[in-house]
């Protein structure tokens, strides 16, 4: 038996916010067009390497050693490529969806393993504090997603069981993860085409953000 979750978390990166001015930065700083998703991916694999490994590693560290692997950027200018993350503003698409859960009464909260700050600045910048309950990070716990310690840690923090708090985001690993964890996942495309055919299908998946938020709030 199925039912309407009592809290709903959002991924920040891609999924709720837009990276472009971080590739805006990249290009600015004499990198090739193109070269983000490939940062990030390497961003997201040092990270979650070093969890499996028992190694306690920040977004923004994990960030600027993937730009130290991949580019001849210097230390100095790879901090100002970080920077850009404190830039970043919510999809057009992020607003109605985010305010569709208020209005239905479902609490509203983002779930990260970036840097504290990044999506409260992103959130203001797109006006919709508001309409988020709060917002975490799982750097407070030290352990990337997508391990299960995040998403259980996550679900306590708002207090519910992870069975009662669903996990909204554009990355099919992210989803897998609270599945595992017990939560309810929900994909949908941006950066990724077709949800991950090596991985078990997840509770939802839609063809965009707010048939994302309308499955859920059916269930």
């Amino acid at each position: 038996m199925t039912s309407r979750p009592d809290v709903v978390a959002f991924d920040v990166n891609e999924t709720l916010l837009d990276l472009a001015p971080v590739a805006a930065a990249l290009v600015e700083h004499g990198q090739p067009e193109g070269l983000l998703p490939t940062v990030f991916a390497r961003t997201l694999h040092t990270g979650t390497a070093a969890t499996v490994a028992g190694l306690r590693v920040p977004f923004r560290a994990a960030f600027e050693s993937a730009l130290a692997q991949l580019t001849d950027l210097s230390e100095r200018d790879r901090g100002r490529v970080a920077d850009s993350f404190l830039e970043l503003s919510p999809h057009p698409d992020v607003e109605p969806a985010l305010r569709r859960l208020a209005e239905a009464g479902v609490r509203v909260v983002t779930l990260s393993h970036g840097s504290p700050g990044v999506a409260e600045a992103g959130l203001e910048r797109g006006g919709i504090t508001p309409l988020v309950e709060r917002t975490l990070t799982s750097e407070t716990v030290q352990a990337w997603k997508p391990s299960r310690e995040a998403y259980v840690w996550a679900a306590g923090v708002c207090g519910v069981a992870p069975a009662r708090m669903a996990l909204v985001a554009a990355h099919a690993w992210d989803v897998h993860g609270a599945e595992r964890a017990g939560l309810t996942g929900a994909w949908f495309p941006r950066a990724e085409r077709v949800w991950a055919p090596a991985l078990p299908a997840p509770s939802v998946v839609a063809a965009d953000l707010a048939g994302a938020v309308d499955a859920l709030l059916a269930r």
